[in-house]
């Protein structure tokens, strides 16, 4: 294989388990030549994703609670003292009170849809902020969205405001950063087996519906993502930014 981004360095925030959105996307770019820092949510999630780690040859594995003070600021003045700048960030996670995803819009909660928005959405601009300045020579930025984001999807609930809201910081960010060629995209893929997913109600038959609807006749896996965002992040896509992504085999464009 090609290691088109060999030299690259890259950060892949999100990794839960082998099944991970986040875990296709370290695995793609570490094929194509790139090296990798990995984070972990907490010491439990550690047990499931330090091994990944390892079997990626990640140079950097970290902690990462956006929602504790700090940490943050501590993993990106890790990669500036150990990797001295960084060409590309991506942004995985996504979370919202339970009683809060399972509910209504109606009935989603102040705090709730403050959480959400938080981690899911203000997370990644905060990541960009501290990134920004370690990508001299410019880079690219990558957060997880989702159809729900556009449309109505049954179930989705708060968090297809919030993605809507990721997607809308994710071009203004590509409009704020241009000037400094680093490129920023979202990512929509097709529903997958994710353990973020099992939060969702009926996933089953979103899962379904959305095979159904492919015309390719299949839905994307944790590679597909992987690889699109590595695509994304070669220069044969240097003039390409702002976007939403979808790679879920077509299912967006039928109705």
């Amino acid at each position: 294989m090609n290691l088109v981004l060999k030299g690259t360095k890259a950060l892949v925030v999100g990794i839960a388990n082998e099944h991970s959105i986040a875990y296709g996307c370290a695995a793609a770019f570490r094929s194509l030549g790139a090296e990798l820092a990995l984070t972990y949510l907490n010491d439990k999630a550690r047990t499931y994703v330090e091994p990944l780690a390892k079997a990626l040859e990640a140079s950097i594995f970290a902690p990462l609670d956006v929602s504790k003070a700090g940490e943050l600021e501590a993993l990106f003045e890790r990669i500036a003292r150990e990797w001295g700048g960084l060409d590309v960030l991506v942004h995985s996670i996504a979370w919202a009170p339970k009683e809060d995803l399972q509910g209504g819009l109606l009935d989603c909660s102040a705090s709730g849809f403050g959480q959400a928005i938080d981690i899911s959405c203000h997370s990644f601009v905060r990541m960009a902020r501290l990134a920004a300045p370690l990508m001299k020579e410019g880079g690219s930025m990558f957060a997880m969205s989702f159809h729900g984001a556009q449309k109505v999807v049954a179930n989705y609930n708060v968090m297809g405001p919030v993605k809507a809201a990721l997607e809308a910081a994710c071009r203004y960010l590509a409009f704020e950063l241009g000037p400094k060629k680093i490129r920023v995209h979202a990512i929509s893929p097709g529903p997958l087996k994710t353990r973020a997913a099992s939060g969702l109600k009926d996933f089953d038959q979103l899962v379904n519906d959305a095979r159904t609807r492919a015309p390719v006749g299949e839905l994307a896996d944790i590679m597909d993502v992987g690889f699109a965002c590595a695509y994304l992040a070669t220069p044969y896509a240097r003039h390409m930014t702002g976007d939403t992504v979808y790679v879920d085999g077509g299912a967006h464009i039928v109705a």
